[in-house]
């Protein structure tokens, strides 16, 4: 500083003496007099903060980070970045409050819906969105698949940053920034041995799905020094087009130190109708069932056990009962047209052969979850038995969720029929579950069987909000095309006799809300398309 400068000092020597005069008062340091006004002190320190700041030697600055992996997917078209961001805010129309939900469309709802849009036709989020769309993920795990596919190597630059988008580095979908060519075993190996847990396990899926006997063989190299939890989540990854020739590994994983990794392995062999684990089940499962009754296994031996089958059984089974079920579900299905004497799968599920024992409810359930693990249609019809026939009185299992998982064996088409026709025999208030198995959007016969069961609910006065979860399923899965058949359904009419007060309004209410979220939907998915 210049000379002309020293006059504001006014015979403070340094910052410490400044603080101690501001601190203890200007009245009271020794000297007094001008040089203890407080309008000097304020002089004085200005001056000396102008010189500290003036001889401040800049820091060495932190290093910038690596730019992100580019992306060379195109962000959606403006309406839709809109609408995006819309949906990640959560915004409801007005009108929405108290404790009822309103004729407002449902925004947060309809998310995964506009993700999986997105994701077909192969956009990539707007930068700008990507940490809102973090969050979103962080918040509801059932969107972390598609919005970590959406968010791309953005979205895993950005995790690297934010301990609260850590989850993003563990998931398997999406996120893993350009992998090499499977084609390419320098940068394969590379990937493999120094990758994130994310990138690792884009890669295997990516080897998976264009060199399938690969994917057990990069596992291999590394498996033995893998965590438990990850050797699990890999295990997983080969349920995708698993064939014969993932025996060797998965047999080997048969040793595994870790119970479930052990038991993943036997459940995957299992569902390989010709491998050597299936082969054991079936001979175990044809001694204790046949056209003479059903005799449970006596003991759980170590053989058993290496093959999956779990001793201990949970609270309220009987030993015997839960070794022959873990049996005759690991069994191939093929094995039991041979055991009754050339019977298709109908005829041995009506046999009486288990009745009088009492074995019939453990043999049927066992023979679903095969079937589901399977994936065999014929053997899921057999035991779903005709969707106008009582549940009850099904030919195997009155277990609506057990009914939801052999649908899914079935051809689509098929699946949305085999519901219409229950709900048309038995309406909505069993289907709940058998619904949520259907694709999406529900068309044709499934979705005209569900507005005319609504319909009809409403005409007979029934309690209405025992529906709200069928018309919450409604407004994410009908196909928008239905909504100029409800527009009748909106308007207010009087409460049917006997009906609950209000009922009517709260139906015209929901069918008003249920109308807005198709046309909604309908809207955003038109937004989605390329121009």
């Amino acid at each position: 500083m210049g000379t002309g400068d020293e006059g504001y000092d006014e015979g403070y020597g340094d910052w410490e003496e400044l603080v101690g005069a501001a601190l203890l008062g200007t009245g009271r340091r020794q000297g007094g007099g001008p040089a203890g006004s407080p309008e000097s002190l304020l002089d004085a320190a200005a001056v000396h903060a102008v010189r500290r700041r003036a001889g401040l030697r800049p820091a060495q600055g932190c290093p910038l980070p690596e730019p992100a992996a580019p992306d060379a997917r195109p962000e959606p078209p403006q309406a839709a970045r809109r609408r995006l961001a819309q949906l990640l805010a959560g915004r409801t129309a007005v009108g929405s409050g108290g404790g009822r939900r309103g004729a407002a469309p449902d925004l947060t709802e309809l998310l995964p819906q506009w993700l999986a849009a997105a994701g077909r036709h192969g956009y990539r989020a707007p930068a700008a969105q990507v940490p809102a769309l973090l969050d979103a993920a962080r918040a509801r795990t059932d969107l972390r698949p598609q919005a970590l596919a959406l968010a791309g190597p953005r979205g895993l630059w950005l995790a690297r940053m934010n301990p609260d988008w850590r989850f993003a580095l563990r998931g398997g979908a999406g996120g893993a920034g350009e992998l090499p060519e499977v084609t390419d075993g320098a940068g394969v190996e590379l990937l493999w041995q120094e990758g994130l847990f994310a990138e690792r396990v884009a890669l295997l899926g990516a080897i998976r799905a264009q060199q399938a006997a690969a994917a057990p063989r990069l596992l291999a190299t590394t498996w033995a020094t893998e965590r438990a939890e990850d050797r699990l989540m890999f295990l997983d990854s080969l349920r995708v087009g698993l064939s014969d020739g993932d025996e060797p590994f998965l047999e080997a994983a048969l040793g595994d130190r870790s119970r479930n990794v052990r038991a993943t392995a036997a459940e995957l062999l299992s569902a390989l109708p010709r491998s050597a684990l299936a082969g054991r089940m079936a001979r175990r499962a044809l001694a204790c069932v046949g056209p003479e009754g059903v005799t449970p296994p006596a003991e759980c031996d170590a053989g058993m056990q290496r093959d999956g089958v779990v001793e201990r059984p949970p609270a309220g089974r009987g030993e015997r009962a839960w070794w022959l079920g873990q049996l005759v579900e690991a069994a191939p299905l093929d094995c039991w047209r041979e055991r009754f004497g050339g019977l298709d799968p109908a005829e041995i599920v009506a046999l009486p052969v288990a009745a009088s024992e009492g074995w019939a409810e453990e043999l049927h359930a066992a023979w679903c979850r095969a079937a589901v693990r399977q994936r065999d249609a014929q053997w899921s019809r057999a035991l779903l038995g005709p969707p106008s026939a009582p549940p009850a009185a099904g030919p195997a299992t009155a277990s609506l969720a057990e009914r939801a998982k052999l649908l899914e064996t079935l051809p689509e088409g098929e699946r949305a029929r085999w519901v219409a026709e229950f709900i048309r025999a038995h309406g909505l208030s069993e289907a709940f579950q058998l619904l949520g198995v259907c694709v999406v959007p529900w068309a044709g016969a499934l979705g005209r069987a569900v507005v005319d069961a609504l319909e009809s609910a409403r005409e007979a006065g029934s309690y209405p909000w025992s529906f709200s979860g069928v018309m919450g399923l409604a407004e994410r899965c009908l196909d928008p095309a239905e909504a100029g058949r409800l527009e009748a359904l909106t308007a207010t009419a009087e409460d049917p006799p006997e009906a609950s007060p209000g009922a009517a309004a709260y139906w015209a209410e929901a069918f008003q809300r249920l109308v807005a979220t198709l046309d909604l939907r309908s809207a955003m998915l038109s937004e989605l398309t390329p121009a």
